[in-house]
């Protein structure tokens, strides 16, 4: 192979237990419509006792696209199959394909026909769930180059995307060994802020991401310590590389209502008491260091009071505000000030004693009364905002109906 040209994409595909759902992920390698002389397949075996290994050499021994497969002992995670397989790796660009999951036939044409349109760093294709979730925000509309500080793509931070193996090079990206979960969360933040652009491909699915129907899904492993390790990281991550200011705040709402969040829901009132305190105490350095008014404002009220909780060490009034909205009850809308600013009446505002300021009660981001995609409610600010814009486009409609006669 070190003869042959360099293909376009090299595919890297970690392995571990990977059966039967591994025969249909190299199939939509097979069909990919860009062909198999501009992709390279890297397989990682990485320990596997389900028959994983032979299958991949012997799909290697028979297929058209050109495949290299390394068979090693268990690395403890999907890190290290991919790191093995980024060090292999000749393609233009790159793109880590898990062993569960399988692609749409156009998939890598789409997507490095748009990272060569755009000339980005980091290309987004749609993904689509089967048997599970997906994230959906990010892929309203296909757009050839996004801003990280002002869009939703920081909510899908998995590593199936196309990255542009120069940037990959040149910062020296790899995962991190270490994490148990999160690290690919890591790697792609970290090009999202380096590299240069990001691209959307949401036309059509590119990605299918399978729920695996036997509970060996990597993302359901590991216990709670290894989710604040994976938070630890994020939050330090994005404070090293963006000054302080909007931009910052913007990307510190990622890790803490996806991350450190979910260690402090319904289910924290059935564990044991060593384990509340034991989270409460990892948490208490995180909310210390990065926690603050400006990121708290970019977070709808019923998160934002778990997380001032947190932050205030009291796992009594976080209690109290989980049976809340656990019950299902709608909080009232409380008007205030000369601005008539909403504030959400959950469980203990305005009560002093309780510590939790008035302004974490505050409406400051679209946010809904009751479960999401209730009664919605907006902040002064966004209601003005949008009948600004709305008088503007009337006058321009008038003035352009003017001219017309």
């Amino acid at each position: 192979m070190n003869n042959m040209s360099a293909p376009d994409v090299s595919v890297i595909v970690g392995a571990y237990e990977a059966m039967p759902y591994l025969i249909r992920c190299l199939e939509s390698v097979e069909a990919q419509t860009l062909g198999a002389h501009r992709i390279e397949l890297i397989a990682v075996d990485d320990g596997s006792t389900d028959g994983t290994g032979e299958y991949l050499e012997e799909f290697a021994a028979r297929s058209a696209v050109p495949t290299r497969v390394v068979r090693q002992a268990n690395s403890g995670g999907p890190s290290g199959p991919r790191n093995v397989g980024m060090g292999m790796a000749r393609g233009r660009y790159v793109f880590f394909l898990d062993a569960d999951d399988y692609f749409a036939d156009d998939a890598l044409a789409n997507m490095v026909a748009m990272g060569d349109r755009a000339g980005t760093d980091v290309v987004l294709g749609k993904v689509e769930g089967v048997n599970r979730g997906a994230p959906k925000s990010m892929w309203r509309r296909t757009a050839d180059r996004v801003d990280v500080y002002d869009s939703q793509i920081i909510f899908t931070l998995s590593a199936q995307k196309l990255f542009r193996r120069d940037l990959i090079e040149r910062l020296g990206l790899r995962f991190d060994e270490e994490l148990r979960t999160g690290e690919d969360a890591l790697f792609t933040m970290e090009a999202y802020i380096r590299g240069s652009g990001v691209s959307v491909f949401a036309d059509r699915t590119c990605y299918y991401l399978v729920g695996r129907d036997d509970g060996k899904h990597v993302t359901k492993s590991g216990d709670y310590t290894h989710r604040f390790d994976s938070a630890r990281a994020m939050l330090a991550l994005i404070h090293d590389l963006v000054p302080a200011g909007p931009k910052r705040d913007r990307l510190l709402v990622r890790p803490f209502t996806v991350g450190l969040i979910q260690q402090f829901g319904p289910r924290i009132m059935k564990e044991s008491a060593e384990i509340r305190r034991h989270k409460l105490e990892l948490a208490a350095p995180l909310m210390a260091a990065y926690w603050s008014p400006e990121v708290a404002r970019r977070i709808k009220v019923a998160e934002r009071l778990r997380l001032e909780c947190v932050a205030l060490g009291r796992l009594d009034l976080l209690d109290d505000i989980l049976k809340y909205i656990r019950a299902g009850k709608e909080p009232e809308v409380v008007l205030r000030g000369r601005g008539r600013t909403p504030h959400l009446a959950y469980p203990h505002f305005g009560d002093r004693r309780a510590a939790i300021p008035d302004s974490a009660y505050e409406v400051t981001i679209r946010d809904w009364v009751g479960k999401p995609g209730g009664r919605s409610i907006e902040p002064p600010r966004l209601i003005r905002q949008r009948r600004s814009l709305t008088r503007r486009l009337a006058r321009g409609v008038r003035t352009w109906v003017r001219g017309t006669r």
